[in-house]
């Protein structure tokens, strides 16, 4: 197994090295702009490179699971809507189209859909006939999710490393664990390109890497809750910094009357930059309260019960909504 983890990592280097050097080649680049930080054109195929680096490890670690397997591969197609998304510039109707096609076929051809939300002693949040428009909504939602993290360098790509380090030690399956390992190792390796360490090219994720990530993570989740590996509400509890920023940000958008689809500098990057200066403390504020969430919601868990940790669960996301309207105008 290591032999093959030292392998995938240099596939990976290479694989990523290649395609930065021919994205810059053909011009695959994202021009800067008022909205965008940086300063010379950079290329966007981050995303694309880790879906390819995916599938190969399909071949390298075939004990992952034909399920898991799957996730992986369709994921490569929602990659492919990003690359397309970061060419062309479609607008929200197209993007969001697109996006459907592969979340349709893994929940209705697949039936890889959320079945229910968990048992709270009291009673069981159970979806029967809702699952399949209920799981279309939550991983649409959750995917964008993911898009608003990435607007600074590791800023999603941190957020993710921590909600996937959560599922590593929470959930008990090796098959899973090893998937969470051949995704984070990607991920690890596109960041030393992202920084631009060691003089190589700089690569952003693109939208190939949000929708990537948001897509494989959304399905990971349901697979662990229908599979009773972990309690549903643990799950929400790993992903809630994506979670609370998302609808936090669209609410205050509707109250200040702004357009939701606009890409504006309200995300919770921007303004903890703003405040800051520094690109670590801003990723190291971002992803360290997403694991303190999770903290806090394991230990109601564990030692309360799973009904106050879906209480607390949506009293933090209103002290989060409150703090973000009264401190981030």
């Amino acid at each position: 197994m290591i032999n093959s983890i030292i392998i995938y990592s240099v596939i990976i280097f290479v694989i990523i090295f290649l395609l930065t050097k021919i994205s810059y080649s053909y011009n695959l680049l994202d021009t800067p702009n008022k909205r965008k930080k940086h300063h010379k054109p950079t290329s966007y195929i981050g995303g694309l490179a880790i879906s390819i680096t995916l599938i190969i490890s399909i071949v390298l670690f075939d004990v992952i699971g034909d399920k898991l397997n799957l996730i992986l591969s369709i994921g490569f197609i929602m990659a492919i809507v990003g690359f397309i998304d970061d060419k062309f510039q479609l607008n929200t109707g197209g993007k969001l189209s697109l996006q459907i096609i592969p979340i349709f076929y893994l929940i209705v051809i697949e039936n890889i859909s959320l079945t229910q939300l968990g048992d709270y002693n009291q009673f069981q949040l159970k979806l029967n006939s809702f699952a399949t428009p209920f799981t279309l909504m939550c991983v649409l939602l959750l995917i964008n999710a993911f898009n608003y993290f990435d607007g600074m360098d590791g800023t999603l790509s941190f957020s993710s490393i921590s909600t996937l380090t959560i599922l590593y030690f929470l959930v008990p399956s090796e098959n899973i664990q090893l998937l969470i390992i051949t995704i984070i190792l990607p991920i690890f390796i596109f960041l030393i390109f992202n920084f631009s360490l060691f003089n190589l090219p700089k690569l952003f994720l693109g939208d190939s890497g949000s929708l990537l990530l948001g897509f494989i993570i959304s399905f990971i989740l349901i697979d662990i809750a229908n599979q009773k590996l972990v309690h549903p509400i643990l799950l929400a509890w790993s992903i809630a910094i994506f979670v609370y920023e998302f609808l936090a940000i669209n609410l205050q958008r509707l109250k200040n009357k702004k357009n939701l689809f606009t890409p504006g500098l309200d995300h919770l990057h921007h303004i903890i930059f703003e405040k800051t200066k520094s690109i670590f403390l801003t990723n190291f504020s971002i992803s360290a309260t997403n694991i303190i969430f999770f903290i806090v919601g394991y230990l109601s868990f564990r030692f309360i019960n799973p009904l106050t940790s879906l209480i607390l669960f949506i009293t933090f996301f209103i002290i989060f909504l409150i703090l973000r309207l009264k401190f981030c105008k």
